[in-house]
């Protein structure tokens, strides 16, 4: 079953405009991204889709596989379904091109579900959620899912809500819950993909400004894989510093 990895990379993002060509330490952002997908052990080929020249021109820089896209899309999913569009692969996954510390580990594993279950149509992470203030804030998305590993709800709420427990004991429990921050790689059959950006949008997804949840809402199986790596996205300037010294201390250990 083939495998492509795309990262869309958009250069006009309205918080940190030209954010794909920001360098750490001394690379583009774009250029960690796409060198820590393909080392995944599942991933035939990975490609960048972009509506900007000036980031063809460094993906091919460095030797990368990269397309130019429509500059209107109004997301990152129907600009992958465009590149499908082009492709022949079985199994397409959407990596975000602001995780330059991601893990390979991390796209094998959300990955490998859809390889061994033909009647998932879509997977994605999530990892456990180990602090309270986390929890809590509307800015990570929480996700609960069923015994045999889909998602039952995604939602910006403190969900599952533990009822009879105080925020100390709550604090307190947190590692053993089990609660899980939903993590922003996907997983697509390409037929899925070609179809989904088509859909209108949901009553759910426009509450909660999910967009996976136009997915759920439509009976579509999503399973959610769990990973023990963690994430570190790059949404400001000031962020760059932070990832560079995290990429220092994982190069020294």
């Amino acid at each position: 079953m083939k495998v492509t990895a795309i990262i869309p990379a958009r250069y006009g993002s309205t918080r940190f405009p030209g954010k794909p060509l920001a360098l750490i330490n001394g690379f583009p952002m774009v250029q960690h991204v796409y060198q820590r997908v393909a080392k995944a052990d599942m991933v035939d080929r990975v490609i960048v889709a972009t509506d900007d020249v000036r980031i063809v021109a460094a993906v091919e820089s460095f030797g990368g596989d990269v397309m130019l896209t429509r500059a209107d899309h109004p997301t990152g999913t129907d600009r992958l379904a465009e590149v499908a569009e082009k492709i022949d692969t079985e199994l397409i996954v959407n990596v975000q091109g602001d995780e330059p510390l991601i893990n390979p580990q991390m796209v094998d594993q959300a990955v490998a579900p859809l390889m061994k279950n033909r009647q998932i149509q879509m997977g994605t992470l999530a990892s456990q959620i180990d602090q309270i203030d986390d929890f809590r804030n509307p800015n990570v998305v929480k996700v609960v899912k069923d015994q045999s590993g889909l998602a039952l709800y995604f939602s910006r709420a403190p969900i599952p809500c533990p009822r009879d427990l105080n925020s100390g004991q709550l604090a307190e429990a947190l590692p053993q819950l089990g609660l899980l921050r939903h993590i922003g790689l996907y997983v697509y059959r390409r037929e899925f993909l070609l179809e989904y950006p088509s859909w209108p949008k949901t009553p759910l997804e426009n509450l909660e400004n999910l967009e996976q949840l136009r997915a759920l809402e439509r009976g579509v199986k999503l399973y959610v894989a769990e990973t023990e790596f963690s994430c570190h996205g790059v949404d400001t300037p000031a962020d760059l510093e932070r990832v560079s010294n995290l990429m220092s201390a994982e190069k020294n250990n």
